[in-house]
């Protein structure tokens, strides 16, 4: 390579496209100092220290070539002149394209005497010389690799275009004559005289222009991919891509329709900030071409960049007087628009150039807002008698917790051993593990290799113009990218996994890893201030809510983060997934010993078939899975969002602000790529949000710890090859295998095999796989939940909550929390103890008995006494759960039911019962809940006593009642000679229709009741099978016919709202409505958009059923609204319950509509809890709703003649008529929530 040349790359340095210290490809390669070694003092530019180098080496072979001449000269031996002459070849191979290693003299060529004396001396110098000769070579490889690629990237910025190509021929010609006149009309004074001439053009443009709607706007398809293009380009450094794909799409009048004002926004504010007039005044000329007028952001960033460049006044009173011309208020520049305080800073010089005198206005304090619901009064209701609750953990403690949440959060991802059975270390096990770690190493190498030509492809694919994933691959630097891929090799499983499903999952890590927040300094000062409210040694002025402390820190709102579209995640992830597959490869001979030495892929991708379906599977390879079997390593990597925090959340102070420290986490939870949730959120006054901020804040603030008993005696079993009956997960070992024998899959080729048995045989290994399939992930289930209680033991822990876009809440943490099986509820208990008081052991006692399945329909005073009678068997079964009479294991929740054992134990022996500080969480269940609710809607006396909402002498079981009738119908039947109302005689339980009664309030339609009900009749051995079909046909229509007697108010309510639904659906909306809280809800049911990504390993298409372009799911809609609204009311219940705990200073949690608290608290809970269903109720829910549903659907003159508007609003107007039931009973209901 010329010196010319390699001077051109170094010069190309400053011009580069990625800045140094970008995360991604050039940020790896930015730093050329490491590549010289230690900096020497120089005058000499770094241009003109590459051509010294470069004359260095030319300098190299001229004084090779002397040495051969004077060796030829001095008559050595012909065989020492070619080794010389052929490292001279060496020397110039590279220039040629490689190097041959130098062949070794014959041993004949040697010469004797004095000859060969010489020929031994010159041989170590030529040693010495090739050695030398080597080592240069090496780093002149290495440098002219280097310089290649700045020449590459200097060479792509050169080729991404600037100058915008105009639709209008008026704008062209005025920026050609600007740009030709540049030096005469510098580009602040053409961005005025822009600005100037704007409005007028754009106040008759703008209604026909594709204008801005902003954020209320809902970005579909490519314009919320240009949307989420443009931030990582500006998030990753790559500002010039962003305004290079700008301008390719606006110089096309399809692609032009595309663009919003928010997209010429945020690439001219990345011009603002670094500065460059010239080509923020590109965007400008392009807003103008596409007829959109310039906002308060877009002014800011005009301002903002001549506040950078110290414009003079002129020019920036100009543009002030235009501003004020649209309409814009200068003070809105610093109120209305998010800036940093860098920015803000600049934007001032701007301003005040032109205006000496402005003061900025002061950062608005926001007036006080108050919630209006009643439901909400005395929450909000300042009482300096208030004592909330605090956690029992000093300040000091706190402020560490907060720092190893901190260090958790800002590794990303944490490691913790498994509870695997640690294999003894012998020499196959280490084998295998050397092995291993070879092997990553190779594969750490090649995919970084294979990393960065994706990056170099996906940016040739950018320089085009197209939305390609560059900007994406660089968010993440290339060591986080190469560790998570490994993760997702090493968690692969032996049976593969879809790609579809590998693709998504990659694409949202990278998403949810995409932007820590870097304000962690402050961050830290901050939540130590808000500590104060929390720990236990601490004071504070006013006793308020978390939130409102936190608020009153003035904490500034945390960014919101735009979804990506779904179809970008899913293409981000097949794309690394396709890295995975090309770079993870290992030699042939572990899968075959004798197989030759050549590399085979570690991950195959097939075709199988599930549900009928052909879909794509990357499958690891048999040798592979061996190999990981064998090494046993024991250690689990979960992403730090999946586990619990080890410090109280941040409080949830909006919807998209709240829970982990710098991850950002959102309010409602949805299927990725959908906004209607967010956007209803965000529409929504904050004020009205308040209710559910403080109940998830609330409930995230309940300290936890693990129940080290329990998990000893799960972990002994989970070691021991299980217990399914139990709960715990058999080892994968124990999975059926394939049959063999007459049975074996490979009979099935045999000609004299009939296609019957063939089938069977199908049939069967299709079950034992399924079976192997089920065991497989459940045992997976356990080991993650176990393994992470292993870990936390000894620890306190939170779990932050978020909710479902129906107002029901949920753990953030996927694998360890109170949500789960019996197995899961048991291994927690509450960190902070309560003395179990004068009543705390009986409520023990009934929670026990409760848990056992027993005494379902005996009175509170019933169940103590039989927890008295059983003393001695819960003694023995604390003392000898595994070795004594094991009476908890025949409880309906055994885990759960020993826990209690364990607690009655310690509280009975303790020396007063009544000082016993207890840990354990009692609950109180809903009698089905959703029937609950229903009864009080339609104030229907006949199912408010089938549900407990009467006070009782004695609980009644709606389930058993629900039997009772649909026994008469079939003895009525049965006298009538209805065959299979002859055979059901003596088999309907309360067990058999139970499910169905449950399910039938949450929407469950008489195919899911027949299903359920064919599952329970299969489970009777007694039942004659060849009658399970017409049997299960029977009893479900017998079900809803009974409930239509017992439950006629529920049926008609369900009735409106599900016929409500289907009229809205056919008016081309989805169903929304607001909860009793002011929660917004929207159904997320949309036809299905079939996307399909083409390309690589195989072509994937899959269906998004949250695009709001697409017309409602009519089906959907209808079925889902009444189970739906019925769960927003009894969220709305929960929520309300645990705001006035919190108010009475008691710890609360819940699952759904069974409510947690400690047994010294239960009496109160139920009174609260009673208390606030009572209040709920009071409210007008259904004509409320009505009145929404009309003013939302049927408001617009336009569509009042729609014939399906027109039907909605007589159905709307005619909501059911209510009973005569007294919701004031509630209170004296024993048995509401027990």
């Amino acid at each position: 390579m010329s010196a010319v040349r390699w001077g051109r790359g170094a010069a190309g340095f400053g011009r580069a496209l990625w800045p140094a210290g970008t995360p991604g490809l050039l940020a790896e390669e930015g730093a050329l100092g490491g590549v010289w070694g230690r900096k020497r003092s120089s005058t000499a530019s770094p241009c003109e220290q590459d051509r010294r180098k470069d004359w260095g080496h030319a300098e190299l072979l001229e004084v090779l070539k002397a040495r051969v001449r004077q060796l030829q000269a001095e008559g050595m031996a012909e065989v020492m002149v070619k080794r010389v002459a052929k490292r001279v070849a060496v020397a110039r191979a590279p220039e040629a394209g490689g190097a041959q290693p130098p062949r070794q003299a014959p041993a004949g060529a040697k010469g004797a005497g004095a000859k060969g004396a010489a020929a031994t001396l010159s041989s170590r110098w030529a040693q010495k010389l090739d050695s030398d000769q080597q080592l240069m070579e090496k780093r002149k490889q290495r440098l002219e690799g280097k310089l290649q690629k700045r020449v590459e990237k200097g060479a792509w910025q050169k080729q991404l275009r600037l100058e915008p190509r105009l639709l209008s021929r008026k704008l062209a010609s005025q920026l050609q004559h600007w740009e030709q006149g540049a030096p005469r009309s510098p580009w602040e004074e053409q961005l005025a005289q822009l600005l100037q001439e704007a409005p007028h053009r754009l106040s008759s443009e703008a209604a026909a222009a594709p204008a801005d709607r902003g954020p209320e706007s809902r970005l579909e398809g490519q314009q919320q991919r240009l949307l989420s293009f443009f931030e990582c380009c500006l998030l990753t450094g790559h500002l010039p891509l962003a305004h290079h794909v700008l301008v390719t799409h606006h110089s096309k009048s399809q692609q032009q329709r595309l663009l919003t004002l928010s997209m010429y926004n945020m690439v001219m504010l990345g011009w603002a900030r670094q500065g460059s007039f010239k080509e923020l005044t590109y965007v400008f000329f392009m807003l103008k071409d596409a007829g959109l007028a310039p906002d308060l952001q877009s002014y800011a960033a005009a301002l903002q960049c001549m506040g950078r460049l110290d414009q003079d006044a002129g020019t920036i009173r100009r543009c002030l007087k235009q501003m004020a011309q649209d309409g814009l208020q200068l003070q809105g520049l610093f109120t209305a628009v998010p800036l940093s305080a860098e920015e803000r800073a600049e934007l001032l010089r701007a301003v005040r150039k032109a205006k000496p005198a402005f003061t900025p206005p002061r950062p608005p304090v926001p007036p006080p807002q108050v919630n209006t619901s009643p439901l909400l009064r005395e929450i909000y209701a300042k009482d300096p008698a208030v004592s909330y609750p605090r956690l029992h953990l000093s300040l000091k403690e706190l402020q560490g917790l907060f720092q190893q949440q901190l260090r958790v959060e800002m590794a990303t991802t944490i490691t913790v051993e498994s509870v695997e059975k640690v294999p003894l270390l012998t020499k196959e096990v280490l084998h295998a593990r050397k092995t291993l770690a070879g092997l990553r190493t190779r594969w750490r190498t090649a995919l970084y290799r294979e990393l960065q030509e994706t990056k170099e492809s996906e940016a040739h694919a950018a320089r085009e113009g197209r939305l390609s994933l560059f900007p994406y691959l660089c968010l993440l630097s290339e060591k986080e990218v190469v560790r998570m891929l490994l993760q997702t090799l090493q968690a692969l499983p032996a049976q593969g996994e879809s790609l579809l499903f590998l693709a998504h999952e990659l694409g949202l890590r990278v998403f949810k890893r995409k932007q820590l927040r870097n304000e962690v300094q402050e961050l830290e000062q901050r939540y130590s201030k808000y500590l104060h409210l929390l720990a236990s040694d601490t004071q504070v002025a006013e006793p308020c809510l978390p939130r409102q402390h936190w608020e009153a820190l003035g904490v500034p709102e945390a960014p919101h983060e735009q979804p990506w579209p779904m179809s970008v995640v899913v293409q981000l992830g097949k794309q690394l997934a396709e890295v995975l597959v090309r770079a993870a490869q290992m030699p042939s001979s572990l899968a075959a010993p004798r197989s030759p030495g050549t590399l085979i892929p570690v991950l195959y991708h097939v075709y199988s078939f599930r549900s009928f379906r052909q879909i794509g599977i990357l499958k690891p390879h048999p040798a592979f899975t061996q190999l990981l079997e064998t090494a046993a390593e024991r250690t689990l990597t979960f992403e730090s969002t999946d586990v619990p925090m080890l410090c109280p959340p941040l409080p949830w102070t909006s919807p998209h602000s709240g829970a982990f420290l710098l991850s950002p986490t959102r309010m409602m939870r949805s299927v990725e790529g959908s906004q209607q949730h967010q956007l209803l959120l965000e529409r929504c006054p904050p004020a009205e949000l308040h209710g559910a901020l403080d109940a998830l804040t609330q409930l995230g603030n309940c300290a936890w710890r693990v129940n080290g008993r329990v998990l000893d005696l799960v972990l002994q079993l989970f070691a021991d090859k299980g217990c399914p009956r139990l709960g715990v997960p058999a080892p994968p070992s124990e999975a059926p295998r394939p049959p063999e024998g007459r049975r074996a899959p490979n009979r099935c080729l045999l000609p004299e095999v009939s296609p019957a048995e063939k089938a069977e045989m199908r049939r069967e290994l299709a079950r034992r796989l399924k079976v192997a399939r089920e065991m497989q992930s459940l045992r997976a289930d356990a080991l993650y939940r176990l393994s992470l209680a292993r870990h936390l033991r000894h620890r306190v822990f939170w779990l932050p909550h978020n909710m479902d876009f129906r107002g029901r809440t949920y753990p953030c943490s996927p694998h360890f929390n109170h949500l789960g099986s019996d197995l899961a509820r048991a291994l927690l208990e509450f960190a902070q103890g309560r003395p179990l008081g004068p009543h705390g052991l009986n409520w023990l006692k009934i929670h026990l008995v409760n848990l056992t399945g027993l005494k379902k329909r005996e009175s509170l005073q019933a169940r103590r006494d039989y927890a008295d009678e059983l003393m001695e068997d819960i003694l023995d079964s604390a003392d000898r759960p595994m070795t004594g009479r094991k009476w908890w294991m025949e409880a309906d929740e055994p885990w759960q039911a020993l826990a209690c054992c364990m607690e009655v134990a310690r509280a009975v022996r303790a020396p007063d019962p009544a000082a016993y500080v207890s840990h354990f969480p009692v609950h109180q269940d809903g009698s089905c809940n959703g029937l609950q609710h229903y009864a009080a809607l339609g104030r229907d006396s006949v199912g408010a006593a089938s549900v407990n909402l009467l006070p009782s002498d004695l609980p009644q079981d709606v389930y058993s009642e629900v039997a009772a009738q649909v026994e008469v119908f079939r003895r009525q039947d049965a006298e009538q000679g209805v065959q299979v109302a002859q055979v059901l005689e003596g088999f309907i339980s309360r067990k058999v229709v139970k499910q169905t009664v449950m399910t039938v309030v949450y929407g469950v339609t008489r195919y899911g009741g027949r299903l359920q009900i064919e599952k329970r009749l299969r489970e009777i051995h007694d039942f004659p099978q060849d009658f399970v079909w017409e049997a299960s046909h029977y009893l479900v229509r017998q079900v809803f016919n009974s409930l239509q007697e017992m439950f006629s108010g529920t049926r008609s309510i369900q009735r409106w709202l599900t016929e409500s639904a289907r009229l809205i659906s056919h008016t081309g909306s989805a169903v929304e409505w607001v909860t009793p809280l002011g929660i917004p809800i929207i159904q997320p049911y949309h036809r299905d958009s079939k996307i399909m990504i083409k390309g690589g390993l195989q072509s994937l298409t899959f269906s998004s059923s949250v695009d709001t372009s697409q017309k409602p799911n009519t089906l959907k809609q209808k079925n889902g609204f009444p189970p739906n609204f019925i769960h927003s009311l009894d969220s709305s219940h929960m929520m309300l319950t645990a705001l006035h705990c919190y108010r009475k200073g008691l710890t609360f949690v819940s699952v759904h509509d069974c409510f947690w608290t400690h047994a010294a608290d239960v009496a109160v809970m139920n009174q609260v809890c009673r208390e606030q269903f009572i209040r709920l109720h009071s409210q007008p829910i259904l004509h409320n709703l009505s009145r929404f549903l009309i003013e939302r659907f049927c408001s617009d003159p336009r569509t009042s003649k729609n014939i399906w508007v027109s039907r909605l609003m007589d159905t709307l107007l005619s909501v059911p008529k209510t009973g005569t039931f007294n919701l004031e009973q509630v209170k004296h209901s024993t048995y509401f929530f027990s």
